[in-house]
């Protein structure tokens, strides 16, 4: 396994192939700072390089799990950006953006599926954040709310992008126009997340166990799996099929087909390598 690296921000861990990503500014009800976003982007380098990892759960670190964009990063992008000449200013302007967009393509990217599993508040970039997840979960105390417009900017990182396949656009207008919180329950009822669970020790109980199912499957076929739906969302059924035939053609014959096979017929648990 590649070494651990330390952050300033999150806190990494890893054990029995899962691998726990935690927002680590407690003190800021998780609010993403400039150097969140740098270390979001080497947290999910070292998770899709760990043969180990098999599964990366993201969590927040305290009462909330992420309170949005922080702040003082939001202040200071003038003098970040600040250039005699208006076009270079805003072209410094788009570069930073597409920069922030990347740390959370980054989750998006990785080889390993992502669960999100959100307590207390998600706002803002958190929701750009767990949007990027390949599933999500969350306690009844969770709240989420697109909450851009109420300090007067369209969110940019990938919430309107992603959203309106995984809740309609429909609801994604509605709550991007209104910034309204969804309550844990609705946010399970309108698909937003999988779960819902009783409280956040229940959530992070249950989400684990799957984490862990999850990890004891063929991490060959696990990486297909996500590789085929984000191609699927993005491109027609047609050539979605074609990716699909040209990636079994080179990955179908794998070591774990025939562990799988043996496995079934000793009528045992099948034992796959990282």
């Amino acid at each position: 396994m590649p070494s651990q690296p330390r952050f300033e921000t999150l806190s990494l861990s890893a054990s029995a192939a899962v691998a726990v990503l935690e927002l680590n500014r407690p003190d800021k009800a998780n609010a993403m700072s400039l150097p969140m976003w740098s270390e979001l982007r080497e947290a999910l380098a070292w998770i899709d390089a760990a043969p180990e990892v098999r599964v990366a759960l993201i969590r927040g670190a305290g009462r909330h799990f992420c309170s949005g964009i922080d702040l003082d990063l939001l202040r200071n992008i003038r003098e970040q950006i600040a250039d005699p000449c208006a076009g270079r200013a805003a072209e410094k302007l788009r570069r930073l953006i597409l920069e922030m967009q990347e740390a959370l393509t980054a989750i998006e990217r990785c080889r390993k599926p992502v669960l999100a599993a959100v307590h207390g508040a998600c706002v803002g970039a958190g929701v750009d954040l767990v949007s990027a997840c390949d599933m999500r979960y969350c306690s009844a105390d969770a709240s989420f709310s697109i909450k851009e417009v109420d300090v007067g900017m369209t969110a940019d990182v990938g919430t309107l992008q992603r959203l309106p396949k995984l809740i309609g656009e429909g609801m994604v207008r509605e709550l991007a126009y209104t910034g309204r919180s969804v309550s844990g329950q609705e946010a399970k009822d309108i698909g937003l997340v999988n779960r819902c669970h009783a409280d956040p020790e229940t959530l992070m109980r249950e989400t684990l166990a799957l984490a862990a199912a999850i990890a004891a499957k063929s991490p060959l076929a696990v990486r297909g799996c996500k590789e085929m739906i984000t191609y699927a969302r993005d491109h027609s059924v047609a050539d979605a099929l074609n990716y699909v035939a040209t990636w079994n053609a080179a990955m179908l014959m794998s070591a774990d087909l025939t562990e799988a096979i043996d496995a079934g017929r000793a009528r045992r648990e099948p034992r796959f390598r990282d």
